[in-house]
């Protein structure tokens, strides 16, 4: 009973925090999104043996996502597609970075933590920004709480629906407590709660429907991915930052592969 009140005591207090940010948008949404990121990258190169403060080559990592995260305040916002374009060129010269690393101190570094590096960049900061580009872009007011309604939402639908009627497993060797049914009504759910939100912003139904319904797929990727890792690894939890929940990463796996999903979704569809 203590745990359950724990987890939902911090799960309240996660929320207040991404509503209040998100509301306001603007410099505060993105340090948030940077601190987040920070802290994610850095659970998940412990998991690859990159933890100590003076590693040379998690030193790069971090600067490349603090170079992203610099460019892509500086470039988002209504009209700023062109100069966007721009924030991609940080993933070549990062790339080339971590390679210099691994060459003039080799041989420090395995391979596995070299790929691990830049693949943490990409995976963390780059897909967690579009947070942060979907709530500064048009339309970014009504449509950055699509992330979190597909990914949370999502989570909790499939929870529920798992619990009640879920028989055949989605993932036995990966998940085995999570069930077909699970994954189905968390997307049913998902879309459910995107026909709600649309009709009471006065957007058409299907639409947000349709797009939380891909939402909600990606989230289920992502958070199965992130599994895949820990279970790789022998790792139950990324961290115990987040009291009942665990780290960044256990609390936001969905989150990374949702932001990108909704945004590009908009973007095509909505905006």
């Amino acid at each position: 009973m203590k745990s359950f009140i724990t987890r939902l005591l911090s799960g309240i207090v996660l929320v207040a925090v991404i509503v209040l940010t998100c509301w306001r948008g603007g410099d505060v949404l993105w340090a948030l999104v940077l601190a987040i990121s920070m802290i994610g990258l850095r659970e998940f190169y412990k998991v690859f043996g990159l933890k100590d403060p003076d590693d040379i080559l998690a030193a790069a990592g971090y600067l490349g996502a603090a170079a992203w995260m610099i460019l892509c305040r500086a470039c988002s916002g209504s009209g700023q597609t062109l100069q966007m374009e721009k924030m991609w060129l940080v993933l070549p010269a990062l790339f080339i970075l971590i390679l210099a690393v691994y060459v003039f101190t080799f041989p420090r570094y395995e391979t596995q933590q070299v790929m691990a590096v830049f693949f943490g960049v990409v995976y963390i900061p780059v897909m967690l920004s579009f947070i942060y580009q979907t709530r500064m872009g048009d339309d970014g007011f009504y449509l950055v709480w699509l992330i979190f309604l597909c990914s949370w939402g999502c989570d909790t639908f499939a929870y529920c629906t798992g619990m009640l009627i879920g028989k055949h497993r989605l993932a036995p060797v990966l998940s085995p407590k999570k069930s077909i049914e699970g994954a189905v009504g968390g997307v049913l759910g998902a879309a459910a709660l995107g026909a709600v939100y649309a009709a009471f912003i006065e957007e058409p139904p299907a639409a947000y429907a349709a797009i939380c319904a891909v939402g909600a797929v990606a989230s289920q990727i992502g958070d199965l991915a992130a599994s895949a890792v820990k279970r790789q690894h022998g790792i139950k939890d990324y961290g115990k930052l987040i009291p009942g929940h665990g780290g960044i990463l256990d609390r936001f796996d969905s989150v990374i592969v949702t932001a990108p999903m909704i945004y590009t979704l908009a973007v095509l569809f909505v905006s």
